[in-house]
């Protein structure tokens, strides 16, 4: 018999991690915990070996060491983060804000749950411990929503685990994964979050391959065809901005252009500006660009050639981590003609390995282009 697949992706979709709304008041039976438990222990485990070990904390002394040992690794520093963040808007603000209240909070939840696993891991990299733990910890999560409750995803007190270990009596040899503190929630009402769309971030056959349609194998022109490269820069926004948005820098390094130069005054969504070109078999060419994003420190793209049916986008996007920026650098090829069309045209029984050796040149251009401007902006 099949699910309810709408109310599966409902539970799916709205299982937050619940921070400032856990009912602190509410008391949490045991037999709630116990049955989230064997829900989540029904979760794949590596060698079928049944390793997995549930520590439930009530006790309140031991609940209130717990939180100070925890604050000892990161409480001040959430604290004195969340003023700092207050009312800037910063993209981290009311997370760390959150996290603060937390760890202001921890003693007061009416459980604690430790997640642990016999083993220890040795870096070698082979499957069987946390990929066994992880999993069934999240399916713990979804019960608890199921029932009403929720959680949040804690690694904080890792920072002291020998101490936590000492504090529990958790043997040697036993790892500890994640802190789940555990209430019913206050309402009910958790919806789901902006996340970036599946095809932004999945690739097809190849690292950094999409499509913008479906496809089985190998693209075909019309699937619309593309190329994602990524890297995380040492630098801000603001310094990356300087860099992607001049566009004899980015030409220059992707070989997409010799040259480039503004055709309008005021570079925004709407302008454009004209790339030069030469090779072998086209000879010199130049074609109009068409900005179609234009977010100071945050986006940058264009339309080569037809504003409609370009000839392929592009597009520069900007997201800050901490510490750091992460340089996002896509394009998709058509829907409109161009040299790979006219090639395709000349041997359609090829199409799919035209498209396919192109994208595999664009790869290596796209490449060189995040490469040279992350060594820019680090170098300065």
């Amino acid at each position: 018999m099949s699910f309810n697949t709408s109310e599966t992706d409902r539970l799916l979709s709205t299982t937050r991690s619940v921070k400032t709304r856990l009912d602190l008041t509410r008391e949490v039976s045991d037999e709630l915990i116990l049955d989230c438990i064997d829900i989540a222990e029904q979760a794949p485990t590596g060698g079928n070996q049944s390793s997995r070990r549930w520590l439930v904390v009530r006790d309140s002394e031991t609940k209130k060491e717990i939180a100070e040992l925890y604050r000892e690794v990161g409480g001040e520093f959430l604290k004195e983060q969340a003023e700092l963040l207050d009312g800037t808007g910063h993209h981290n603000e009311k997370t760390i804000k959150a996290s603060s209240y937390l760890a202001e909070h921890l003693e007061e939840v009416p459980v604690l749950v430790l997640v642990t696993i016999y083993g220890e891991h040795d870096g070698s990299g082979r499957p069987g411990l946390f990929d066994s733990v992880i999993q069934a910890a999240w399916s713990f999560c979804l019960a608890l929503r199921s029932r009403g409750l929720g959680s949040a995803w804690t690694t904080m007190h890792l920072g002291n685990a020998k101490r936590i270990a000492e504090l529990l009596d958790i043997p040697e040899g036993v790892t500890q994964i994640v802190l789940l503190p555990v209430a019913h929630t206050i309402g009910n009402d958790f919806s789901s979050v902006s996340r970036d769309p599946a095809r932004e971030i999945t690739w097809f056959e190849k690292w950094g391959k999409t499509t913008r349609k479906p496809t089985n194998g190998l693209a075909a022109f019309q699937d619309g065809p593309g190329l994602t490269v990524e890297t995380d820069i040492k630098a801000t926004p603001r310094q990356l901005w300087d860099l992607i948005s001049d566009i004899n820098i980015s030409s220059n390094f992707s070989n997409e252009f010799e040259g480039a130069e503004w055709l309008d005054d005021d570079p925004q969504e709407g302008a454009r500006f004209k790339g030069r070109n030469k090779n072998e078999k086209l000879g010199e060419w130049e074609v109009t660009c068409h900005v179609t994003a234009y977010e100071p420190n945050k986006v940058f793209a264009w339309a080569v050639g037809d504003l409609e049916k370009p000839a392929a986008t592009w597009e520069f996007q900007l997201t800050p981590l901490a510490g750091a920026t992460r340089l996002r650098f896509a394009m998709v090829l058509g829907p409109g003609s161009s040299g790979l069309t006219r090639a395709i045209e000349q041997s359609p029984d090829l199409e799919k390995k035209i498209v396919s050796n192109r994208q595999k040149t664009q790869h290596v251009n796209m490449r060189k282009t995040v490469q040279g401007i992350k060594e820019l902006a680090e170098k300065n």
